[in-house]
């Protein structure tokens, strides 16, 4: 990571995530925790557009239901 910020853990999740690094295929805590919040932060900003995208879609139905074109 050629850029990076650091960023304080509890010592409870540090602990966590130490007794899960002999399970994966990580070799630091950087790289862990870097792709868990990855992966989170995909998930997240997939079910914002998701629901932006609902919403404009209702948007959509009203305003042609209002203009005649669809029936309610």
């Amino acid at each position: 990571m050629p850029d990076s910020r650091d960023v304080r853990l509890s010592p409870s999740v540090a602990d966590r995530i130490d007794d899960r690094l002999p399970h994966t295929e990580f070799e630091s805590v950087d790289a862990y925790v870097d792709y868990v919040l990855t992966v989170v932060l995909d998930e997240v900003e997939t079910d914002d557009r998701t629901t932006d995208a609902e919403v404009d879609e209702q948007q959509v139905r009203d305003r042609l239901e209002s203009l005649g074109y669809l029936e309610s």
